[in-house]
């Protein structure tokens, strides 16, 4: 079974954590739609990180590739430019711990370590023949319900006022609700992030306050909105605000929102996706 794990860098360079980069996501309007429009190869964690740094270091927001694909595209580096820090997924492979006492060859499973690296930049940072823009793909319920094993199910509610509710592994929204897609973000998260479970040993939130879930599900719709420059961004915010009640969210929930919201937009995307642990040269 693979799992994931987080190792620091060996650098000295501050890492950003994730809790921090989804407080800036609520905070500021647009930042993520603008760095997917740029950046959409990328994980939503990652196109915060390459957004704000471009903010920081006020450069244009823009394709991202590392030193030897922009060479491979007819562009190189300038000299003295600094590389943007990101996570980069690596995919290890460790004996499997077992309590059968057996003296045979040990099982092997894979894990994927995440490691903070400077190893790309944007295209204000080189010159060169010039790159046409990648389009932004589109993302499709019906190829996400059935890549998530999640099914659609109908509406039963008499309360119209609920939009949408999620149960075991389904979800059903309201027919007159004026957001559907923000709903279904939101109820797709509460199954993907373990809310729906009945049994809490296995599952890391169904134990959660439903203060947390809820906020949980929002911020995973919020980033899903805005990663696909849908509407509905700002009553996310305003819900998941509601929902904290001037709390934080904990960095653990930072880190299953952020996995969730990724799985969410790879598993609906139309066009083949340039996975970004392959641009890493």
């Amino acid at each position: 079974m693979a799992t994931t794990e987080f190792t620091p860098s060996v650098s000295s360079v501050t890492r950003p954590t994730f809790a921090a980069l989804l407080e800036r996501a609520v905070r500021e309007p647009g930042l993520l739609h603008d760095a997917y429009r740029a950046f959409h190869n990328f994980s939503p964690a990652n196109q915060m990180l390459a957004a704000v740094q471009c903010a920081e270091r006020e450069l244009p927001l823009g394709p991202l590739a590392s030193f030897n694909a922009w060479k491979r595209k007819g562009r190189h580096v300038k000299r003295g430019e600094k590389a943007i820090w990101l996570w980069q997924p690596i995919i290890c492979k460790r004996a499997k711990e077992t309590d059968d006492g057996s003296d045979g060859e040990p099982e092997s499973e894979t894990f994927t370590r995440f490691i903070y690296r400077p190893r790309w930049f944007v295209l204000a940072q080189t010159e060169g023949a010039d790159v046409e823009p990648t389009a932004t793909p589109g993302w499709d319920k019906a190829r996400a319900f059935a890549a998530l094993g999640i099914a659609e199910v109908p509406f039963t509610l008499l309360d119209g006022n609920t939009l949408g509710f999620a149960r075991g592994r389904s979800v059903a929204i309201n027919p007159v609700n004026p957001i559907p897609h923000k709903t279904t973000f939101h109820e797709v998260a509460h199954v993907l992030l373990g809310h729906t479970a009945t049994d809490t040993t296995t599952s890391d939130g169904a134990d959660l306050p439903r203060s947390l879930r809820e906020a949980e599900a929002e911020s995973v719709a919020l980033l899903c909105c805005e990663s696909l420059g849908l509407p509905g961004a700002e009553y996310a915010r305003g819900y998941i605000q509601r929902w904290l009640a001037g709390d934080r969210i904990p960095e653990s929930s930072a880190v299953r929102i952020f996995k969730a919201a990724d799985a969410i937009l790879r598993a609906g995307r139309l066009e083949p996706d340039a996975d970004e642990t392959l641009d890493t040269d």
